[in-house]
């Protein structure tokens, strides 16, 4: 990979800000949702490059984009199909611009570019100064079923803990493993999770916590981009058709084509 110039951060996670990233042009392993933008605005980075996760339902794959404009921080996002979601520094390597909002065209970044070059260009983009408005991700714990399991739907991965071990966890977040250590794929021991499939992938990144969590014997499986919003913890339940599963879950009666929510029904049996 070229060398990376001054300026320039990498992050597999965007929820992990650290206060280097302030000023910053961060590359980001995470998807190009509204929350990812959010983080990164919070972390006041000076312009943001995410990964389009396939763009996938209603375009929630650079959602981002438009909320960047509004307060003036330059935005941009990766084919997914170029580089693994979940993984800056292979983004910094081989991904190729596919998204760009109007604040980055300003400083000469457009689609096709490589990510390097992109984010040279923003390193000289003015620092926003607007207030970030508040945009919270969502959490909901759903009745128990008669196993007495229950069903948590967390936008983020980064909202489950410890109440939810033995839990189906069900996540907006891109089923990608998020770096390297098997402990990321799922912070607690779930029965099961679930997440979006961000259209797949490069090298087929966004199924890549399935067989970890399989290792650990928890059931998962990716919901299709297409069928519902990556970052939409309830549009993942209420839309989502499972496109890969593990074998943990397909032993549970699970299979690609299958309604997520019938799935999840079987499991709180």
């Amino acid at each position: 990979m070229p060398a990376r110039p001054p300026g320039i951060v990498l992050a597999d996670s965007v929820t992990k800000p650290t206060e280097v990233w302030s000023g910053s042009v961060l590359i980001s392993g995470s998807h190009g949702g509204i929350y990812a933008a959010y983080c990164a605005a919070m972390a006041r980075v000076r312009a943001v490059i995410l990964n389009d996760a396939g763009r996938g339902k209603d375009h929630a794959g650079i959602g981002g984009a438009d909320w960047c404009d509004a307060i003036g921080l330059p935005y941009a996002a990766i084919d997914t199909m170029s580089a693994r979601i979940g993984n800056a520094e292979d983004m910094a390597a081989r991904g190729v611009i596919s998204t760009v909002n109007r604040t980055a065209t300003a400083s000469g970044v457009t689609p096709g570019q490589a990510v390097l070059d992109a984010a040279r260009r923003l390193t000289t983009a003015a620092q926003f100064t607007a207030d970030v408005p508040t945009y919270a991700e969502a959490r909901t714990d759903l009745p128990p079923g008669p196993s007495g399991r229950r069903i948590v739907l967390a936008d983020s991965a980064s909202l489950i803990g410890a109440s939810d071990i033995g839990q189906v966890i069900i996540c907006g977040s891109h089923g990608g493993m998020p770096g390297t250590d098997p402990k990321s794929a799922l912070k607690a021991d779930g029965y099961a999770a679930f997440y979006n499939d961000a259209g797949g992938g490069a090298d087929g990144a966004g199924f890549t916590r399935l067989p970890v969590l399989d290792d650990r014997g928890i059931a998962a499986g990716t919901v299709a981009a297409m069928s519902a919003r990556i970052g939409d913890a309830r549009s993942t339940y209420e839309d989502g058709v499972l496109s890969r599963v593990n074998g943990t879950a397909r032993r549970l009666g699970g299979a690609p084509g299958m309604a997520l929510k019938d799935f999840a029904g079987i499991l709180l049996a």
